[in-house]
């Protein structure tokens, strides 16, 4: 009885809403030719179903960049967010690594 009290207690204090785990993503940018918005091409490997090889499977995220701080090349991490637009539904989290000046 006193666990459920306290279960109850603790869950009045946080308004009952569960935290939200957010998705995460890592890739690379690809275009940063829009205002505000990168996309970012993430990979996985997978094994072939029938075959067992190793393949590549990649996708490509429109990601919103408030400060245009992106460059072609970077390694970045977004996370997902409520849709912003109709393709973009990820927000730029961190800059992992820059990429090279030529």
């Amino acid at each position: 009885m006193a666990e459920s009290a306290a279960e109850a207690q603790s869950g009045q204090e946080t308004g009952g809403a569960a935290e939200r785990v957010t998705r995460t993503a890592s890739g690379t940018v690809v275009s940063n030719r829009m205002d505000k918005t990168i996309t970012v091409l993430v990979e996985r490997r997978v094994q072939h179903p029938v075959y067992g090889k190793i393949i590549r499977r990649s996708s490509k995220l429109h990601a919103h960049d408030e400060n245009n701080d992106c460059n072609v090349g970077d390694t970045v991490t977004v996370e997902e967010c409520r849709p912003l637009s109709k393709t973009k539904t990820w927000m730029l989290k961190s800059i992992d690594e820059r990429a090279r000046e030529v």
